[in-house]
């Protein structure tokens, strides 16, 4: 070793203890006069010694540059522990409808799990073109179809034409919901539920979020948590406000509190039976 590296090494390991202790030793050994600490090792002290050198010239503080641009939008997860709202008298289901509906539900999961390749290879209608996982606008649109987005949109009355899938939303079709990973559903989800904060409740959303319950796997992600929950949450919200109990949406909203509080375990949301 030369003169002129001796103190320097020297004054890397002794920087190197004070702030990294070394988790396995490391005892002094000899090295040939020509080590190059800048050059490929040549043998395990070499390299060792190569090792030390590197540590002790890494930085205190890294401060990594990150592009905003390339983040993905909403990525913190809120998970609410706040309940729902209490349904008002005569509008609660019993229990005895509230498990009926969990061991429903549960074979259909069962059944959509069982027969998920048969669906998937199924050939999907020329029309039917299914939106990518981040298209948020696109999958409200083919979920809900073309009227939620305009007042102005008809559809035409002549039977002979069929449903016009593209205004009226498609359906939540197995051959659809078979192909969807649990990312898209997931993400799927949370864009129906984001519409429901500020839309009311139709019968083409509750069919979808139905649909996406069924294929949502568990355990739970966090993320998936904290959205089921907010769907109970704004279910409950817009039952407070029907004024008719026997309405068929009350018994979609009921159901979709019971599934997220009975079928997914989430049962401080759960409706106290009538």
């Amino acid at each position: 070793m030369t003169s002129l590296s001796a103190p320097v090494l020297a004054g890397m390991e002794a920087g190197m203890e004070e702030l990294m202790p070394r988790l396995l030793p490391v005892w002094d050994c000899e090295l040939a006069e020509d080590f190059d600490p800048t050059a490929p090792p040549r043998t395990p002290q070499e390299y060792l010694k190569r090792v030390q050198i590197e540590a002790s010239q890494c930085p205190d503080v890294v401060v990594a540059q990150i592009d905003p641009k390339k983040l993905r939008k909403k990525q913190t997860v809120n998970i609410s522990l706040s309940g729902c709202q209490p349904a008002p008298e005569g509008y609660s289901p019993t229990l005895k409808w509230q498990q009926q509906q969990v061991v429903h539900f549960s074979a259909v999961r069962q059944s959509l799990n069982k027969h998920r390749n048969h669906w998937k290879s199924q050939n999907l209608d020329s029309n039917v073109t299914m939106p990518k996982s981040e298209d948020e606008e696109g999958w409200k649109k083919f979920c809900l179809g073309e009227k939620a987005y305009s007042e102005t949109v008809t559809v035409a009355d002549n039977e002979n034409l069929g449903i016009d899938y593209i205004q009226m939303g498609f359906p939540p079709l197995l051959s659809i919901v078979s192909r969807m990973n649990q990312a898209t559903v997931t993400s799927v989800l949370e864009y129906l539920i984001n519409w429901f904060g500020e839309k009311e409740f139709t019968p083409e959303l509750g069919r979808w979020l139905y649909a996406l319950l069924a294929c949502l796997e568990k355990p739970l992600l966090p993320e998936a948590h904290s959205l089921i929950r907010q769907l109970a949450r704004r279910c409950s919200e817009v039952r407070v406000l029907e004024e008719n109990k026997s309405e068929e949406r009350v018994s979609a909203l009921n159901l979709l509190i019971c599934l997220v509080s009975r079928y997914f375990d989430q049962h401080d949301l759960a409706d106290k039976p009538s």
